[in-house]
């Protein structure tokens, strides 16, 4: 896994000045950040701040999450592939536990991500390779809002409705 400086210096690095409110000074000073990543092509914004400096970290935060929302790494619909996938952590108890907050959280999103890929987004049986129980899969999907949303785009890919909850 690249280091942010690493993901830093394969993107192409725009500032500018954000419209809306915010004050004087927001309009005065180019603070908003704009990152393109060029081996993807993935695009994140930050210009919440009137610092460039914390926005240039939001972005890379929100581009780290995007790796592993919008790239799909294919993989074999087997249980042996999946446990020899890099990001695949052994649960404890069968459970996938993890909150959005842990580093472990959004590169194991990636893995749950790509294993209903491979199960062409058959959630019983994704959570099966992975060693959980489908309940908790859904659990763990609905854990972050954009996670879900994108486990849902694979479902109406594949044809099935959306998960709800």
């Amino acid at each position: 896994m690249l280091s942010d400086a690493e993901r830093l210096g394969q993107c192409d690095v725009d500032t500018y000045r954000a419209s809306g409110p915010g004050g004087q000074k927001r309009n005065k000073t180019s603070s908003a950040v704009r990152l393109r990543h060029r081996p993807t092509g993935l695009i994140v914004i930050a210009e919440e701040s009137r610092s460039q400096h914390e926005n240039k970290a939001k972005a890379l935060g929100r581009l780290y999450r995007a790796l592993f929302l919008e790239l799909r790494d294919p993989i074999a619909p087997t249980a042996d592939a999946v446990r020899a996938h890099p990001n695949w952590i052994a649960f404890a108890d069968g459970k996938l536990n993890l909150a959005a907050k842990n580093p472990l959280f959004w590169p194991t999103a990636g893995l749950a991500l790509d294993v209903l890929a491979a199960t062409q987004a058959q959630v019983s049986t994704a959570a099966e390779l992975l060693g959980i129980s489908t309940a908790n899969l859904v659990e763990f999907l609905h854990t972050d809002p954009k996670l879900w949303q994108a486990a849902n785009r694979l479902r109406a890919a594949f044809g099935h409705k959306l998960l709800s909850g």
